[in-house]
């Protein structure tokens, strides 16, 4: 005997009650496969930073610390119900100079702190860091327990954007407890239509194979162009645009709670 209501059957066989799950409207269709975007290296440019806030859909936004427009378009990214993140600048093998509010490996532990909380303080609404470069710093552990203590203090998450592979800060971040995750895929490498698409295609393969996945992007008017473009059809293809947080690993509730009163 089988008896129903809404979401829940109970089905009897010699007497014992066995709980089963109903098909509801839509239990059928698999939950949509995830990506999120990370729009990088916002701030500096005005009129790029406003063509990129008028992309579809929950984009997040990383603003560049302490540049000109940073303040005001994390404001307007705010007011759009935009994620908005902190891109931080960290050094790298390379040499190449970091800007403003910029983390270096000959620091000390006071003045790194120190840069790291004006480089917050510049941003407002922030709800995670992901990294400016840092194919030098973010392979050392010292420099990243710093970081990682940090973030959880003031309880913003953390994405490695993955500028190389000896990178230790996403494994830094989950022993400190932080929210954290890692970039899949950089869109524009090579900034031509052609090359995005061809990367975003890669997102939504990466996304369909592992349920979900971060695609990092700059903006280009090449990328711009492509994601205005493709953005509206993700719907379609059974792809669900999130913001970043939605994606990032557990961690920064077990740090709230313990802090709470």
């Amino acid at each position: 005997m089988i008896k129903c209501g809404l979401m829940l059957c109970r089905l009897i066989i010699t007497g014992i009650p066995v709980i089963l799950l109903a098909a509801g409207p839509g239990a059928s269709r698999q939950d949509a496969v995830k990506i999120a975007l990370i729009i990088d290296d916002m701030g500096d440019r005005r009129i790029a930073g406003e063509h990129a806030l008028a992309l579809p859909g929950p984009v997040t936004y990383a603003f560049l610390p302490q540049t000109p427009f940073s303040r005001q378009q994390a404001g307007k990214a705010h007011q759009l119900k935009k994620e908005v993140m902190l891109h931080l600048p960290m050094e790298s093998d390379n040499g190449n100079a970091l800007g403003r509010g910029g983390l270096t490996l000959d620091m000390s532990k006071v003045r790194f702190l120190h840069t790291l909380q004006r480089d917050i303080a510049s941003i407002p609404h922030l709800a995670g860091v992901n990294n400016h470069m840092g194919s030098l710093l973010t392979r050392d552990p010292t420099a990243m327990r710093w970081l990682m203590s940090a973030l959880r203090e003031a309880g913003l998450y953390f994405v490695d954007s993955r500028t190389t592979d000896a990178t230790v800060a996403e494994r830094v971040a989950g022993s400190n407890l932080i929210a954290s995750s890692r970039r899949n895929v950089f869109l524009d490498n090579i900034p031509r239509e052609s090359e995005v698409r061809a990367q975003l295609h890669k997102l939504l393969e990466t996304a369909r194979e592992k349920g979900s996945a971060i695609g990092i992007g700059h903006p280009y008017p090449q990328t711009l162009a492509v994601l205005q473009e493709e953005l509206p059809k993700l719907k379609e293809q059974g792809i669900e645009l999130v913001p970043v947080s939605a994606l990032i690993n557990a961690g920064r509730p077990l740090w709230r709670a313990s802090s709470s009163p």
